[in-house]
């Protein structure tokens, strides 16, 4: 029985995508993005550059990734065109969970 558990965790776990072994507060310094978008998301370098806390996770993680691909080029997105090429889609499901999870 214990066999039978430990292989349904293991299954509950590859099944839950690899966005859970990330640490998405990690990330977001890692990758630089508190330098643009303040600690936490909630306090921007400049007014052009939005907030992200509490930000929609599906929304934000669209928005990064058409930034990454160049389907979205408008507004202040080629700032980030630098940068997105160095954050995997796993990394970008990761960082906009912990966003969306920011007060």
């Amino acid at each position: 029985m214990k066999k039978l558990s430990f292989s349904l965790a293991l299954a509950s776990l590859a099944f839950a995508g690899p966005a859970l072994a990330l640490d998405g507060a990690k990330l977001y310094l890692e990758k630089t993005c508190v330098a643009c978008h303040g600690k936490e998301g909630k306090k921007p370098l400049t007014p052009e550059y939005p907030k992200l806390a509490g930000q929609n996770a599906k929304y934000a993680q669209k928005q990064m990734l058409d930034i990454k691909s160049g389907a979205r080029a408008n507004g202040n997105s080629a700032a980030m065109k630098g940068v997105m090429h160095l954050v995997s889609d796993e990394e970008i499901a990761a960082l906009a969970d912990y966003l969306s999870k920011l007060k």
